[in-house]
């Protein structure tokens, strides 16, 4: 009997936002290690999905070290050379008994540091540079939102990227990717990779998969996996606009064993058609009092999509225009999430029906009115933790249990017609129960805001009668011309000409 192969798994995933002001640090990580890393490996997860297949396939799983925080601002380097040493001192431990067979690593692809523009490129170098590890498999998966880098591509067998945003498919992508590593090891060929940019950068309501032009450059990936057997995998890359690096934007890497210059033409025909499709890229958007005035009185679930706030993208989750938006047209029967632990904090103690005078939101964002100064009426508080209820939920792939934090509903506005989840931690609308879990009923709603791009389809598309994506104030701007960079590469569509 042959020895079970000997496969490492680590992680580092970090969606670094280099416009808002501050560093993300080691207090906003999410730190697992060795036996923790399969404890806390649920059925959406990366892990969860290297796990399944290492089973399957008879692998000795070796966890080491998982680091991971959401989207927030430029992460301190600290924390990835922290992440570094204790990942090399678990490599090197299990070398010492037997040589590593491969590793497998579950990235984002869009983490920044304060002294890195590329973390997981130099990961990935480092990993190469160690004895015993040159010319094994290193393979992984990572977001559809990454900045994809040369370097990335140069030192890994196969990364494979999410194909679906709303991203449903992280565990899928994880199983993708360590089959590709199965293949490797049961065949003994090493795949290599190849990386092509285009001169274009979308922001993320850009980038829904279901609609043009990402659909387009999906089903085109997929005709040349078809059509060519040592091509494995076609990564599509929208990538991320709010990362102020060289190789930001849209981005296509190929996974193959047969020559560069086929992969490289198979690469050039994705470039060219998101060069020619690059104006559908660019979403546009409502003015959000003629959004309103749209669909106020209309029957149904009225959505008021704000992507500048958009949390999963990395801001605050407390800008105040839609909610100054809704009291001014007087909507009822509206509802509006606002992390804001100041507010939270103000009504400690507070019975049902206690109003106090609040400072709701604003707090975070330069780019916001600032707080909305109101009486509101106290109607619920709790710890803020709930299950959810699509395991195919955007983001799932961090885990099915969540924890806002404490958190108070309230009412405010005429006749209190609108309703206020007021959380300590930010929490992207992706799932229902973020609400439901409040004593709020979506499906009875007639108007909500939701503080996101793409990911709230998956929860709101099947019970809402429309949607309105609007212009506001935040740090996730849809307009990439208004994003002072200094180290995007240039020319790039529609900063430039092209």
């Amino acid at each position: 009997m042959t020895a079970p192969k000997r496969v490492l798994i680590a992680g580092i995933t970090h969606e670094s936002h280099s416009f808002v002001p501050g560093y993300t640090s080691f207090d906003r990580f999410r730190i697992d290690r060795d036996a923790q890393i399969l404890e806390k490996a649920d059925g959406a997860s990366s892990i969860g999905g290297f796990i399944e297949v290492g089973n399957k396939h008879g692998w000795e799983i070796i966890p080491s070290v998982s680091y991971g925080a959401n989207a927030s601002e430029t992460a301190d380097h600290a924390v990835f050379e922290q992440f570094w040493s204790e990942l090399e001192e678990r490599i090197d431990r299990a070398m010492a008994v037997k040589p590593l067979d491969a590793i497998l690593l579950s990235l984002h692809g869009a983490m920044v540091t304060t002294e890195s523009v590329d973390p997981e490129g130099e990961l990935l170098a480092r990993l190469r540079a160690k004895p015993g590890l040159e010319t094994i498999p290193i393979v992984g998966c990572y977001d559809l939102h990454a900045n994809f880098t040369q370097r990335m591509g140069r030192h890994a067998s196969a990364l494979v990227g999410y194909r679906h945003n709303p991203h449903t498919d992280t565990r899928e992508t994880a199983v993708r990717a360590a089959e590709q590593l199965a293949r490797m090891l049961e065949t003994g060929v090493t795949a290599h990779m190849r990386v092509k940019h285009a001169p274009v950068i979308w922001s993320p309501p850009g980038t829904g998969t279901a609609d043009r032009p990402m659909k387009d450059l999906e089903a085109l990936a997929r005709q040349i996996e078809a059509e060519n057997p040592d091509i494995w995998i076609v990564n599509v890359i929208g990538g991320y606009s709010f990362s102020d690096v060289p190789e930001a934007g849209v981005s296509f890497s190929l996974v193959t064993t047969g020559s560069d210059a086929v992969a490289d033409a198979a690469l050039d025909k994705l470039v060219a058609l998101a060069v020619e499709l690059r104006e559908l890229g660019v979403v546009k958007e409502w003015d959000l009092d003629e959004a309103i005035l749209d669909i106020k009185g209309k029957p149904g679930l009225h959505c008021i999509v704000e992507p500048a706030d958009n949390i999963g993208g990395g801001a605050p989750g407390d800008c105040t225009p839609v909610l100054r938006a809704f009291l001014k047209h007087k909507l009822t029967n509206a509802a509006v999430a606002i992390a804001d632990p100041e507010s939270v904090k103000a009504f400690d103690g507070a019975r049902p029906g206690e109003v106090r005078r609040v400072r709701i939101g604003g707090k975070q964002s330069l780019l916001d009115e600032g707080p909305v100064e109101i009486d509101a009426k106290f109607v619920s508080s709790s710890d803020g933790k709930f299950v959810l209820e699509d395991k195919h939920s955007h983001g799932a792939g961090a885990g099915y249990n969540i924890n806002m934090g404490p958190c108070v509903v309230v009412t405010v506005g005429e006749n209190d017609g609108i309703t206020v989840l007021l959380s300590t931690r930010k929490r992207s609308p992706n799932d229902l129960a973020q609400f439901r879990s409040q004593g709020i009923v979506p499906e009875t709603l007639s108007y909500v805001n939701l503080k996101g791009a793409i990911a709230w389809r998956q929860a709101w598309v099947k019970i809402m009668a429309s949607s309105h994506t609007v212009v506001t104030g935040g740090p996730c701007t849809s307009d990439s011309t208004k994003l002072p960079y200094k180290r995007l590469r240039r020319p790039i569509y529609p900063l430039d000409a092209i």
